[in-house]
């Protein structure tokens, strides 16, 4: 399976924010990766290089290759609404995204794992596609011979975000997909307009 395996903090640095969570690494250096560090010189960036890094920061993430992204991008382009809005509520419709919404596990790419690893079930059924489109109403559960794997109990229990468009029922191990996020309500800071310009050229 396709995904970015390398130096996560490196990544964080060349965004200047930590994309990827807490990372006291990046706490200490958050300037960005080079030889010459915070020495180097950068002149101004350029419009293509400003939206170009923005749809990289989108894509990193959300650990969404570029020819998913791209999909994604067409299918927000052909949905009505606002584009960029759209394809955020794609990217946040993920599975792999909601699990980790959900605190069923620490990261996205731990999500990733623990849905391609058939942990996770939909509406009762399990599925094993990260990428999964979830509509609202459906009902995300950790498997009946998963809910006592550690590291799903370790992260449910150091989790304390809520988000305002799903629902989490403790008891069963179970959360509800209540509605498609608003962009108000989406936490990520990604300037959505600039990759949608980027695209639109």
């Amino acid at each position: 399976m396709a995904r970015y395996t390398g130096p996560r903090t490196k990544i964080a640095r060349k965004f200047g924010e930590a994309i990827y969570g807490d990372d006291k690494s990046f706490e200490k250096r958050n300037y960005p990766p080079g030889q010459h560090g915070n020495n180097r010189r950068r002149g101004k960036k350029s419009e293509y290089a400003i939206q170009l890094m923005e749809k990289q920061k989108a894509k990193y993430c959300y650990g969404i290759l570029e020819r998913q992204f791209r999909n994604l991008f067409d299918k927000a382009n052909r949905s009505k609404g606002v584009t960029g809005e759209v394809l955020l509520q794609l990217c946040e419709s993920r599975l792999d995204n909601t699990v980790y919404r959900l605190g069923i596990s620490p990261s996205r790419s731990g999500a990733r794992q623990l849905v391609s690893h058939r942990h996770i079930t939909v509406n009762s059924n399990v599925v094993n596609i990260p990428s999964f489109q979830l509509k609202p109403g459906d009902i995300i559960g950790v498997r009946e011979r998963s809910k006592s794997l550690q590291i799903i109990i370790n992260s449910l229990d150091n989790n304390s975000s809520i988000y305002e468009w799903l629902s989490w029922n403790k008891d069963n191990l179970e959360g509800t997909f209540v509605s498609i996020p608003q962009r108000i309500q989406i936490p990520e800071n990604i300037k959505e307009q600039l990759i949608v310009e980027l695209y639109s050229k």
